[in-house]
């Protein structure tokens, strides 16, 4: 099995890392950020292909809607 020391004790708590997630915690995401999160998410799930590009999923992203059932 194997060795786990470095995980094993205390952790020192990272002061700039601490304060970069309080900054993080308290931005908002506006409807814009969102949309290229989406986009760039579909395009990174997409197979590999020449004809899929980020602008063609930000395109098709704008014309396919999902319907509640």
């Amino acid at each position: 099995m194997a060795a786990r020391k470095p995980f094993l004790g205390p952790v020192e708590i990272d002061e700039d890392l601490t304060e970069l997630l309080r900054v993080a915690k308290e931005t908002r995401v506006t409807d814009e950020q969102l949309h290229e999160q989406r986009v760039s998410f579909a395009f990174g799930n997409a197979p590999d292909s020449d004809l899929i590009t980020k602008d063609s999923v930000r395109a098709a992203s704008k014309r396919i809607r999902l319907v509640e059932v």
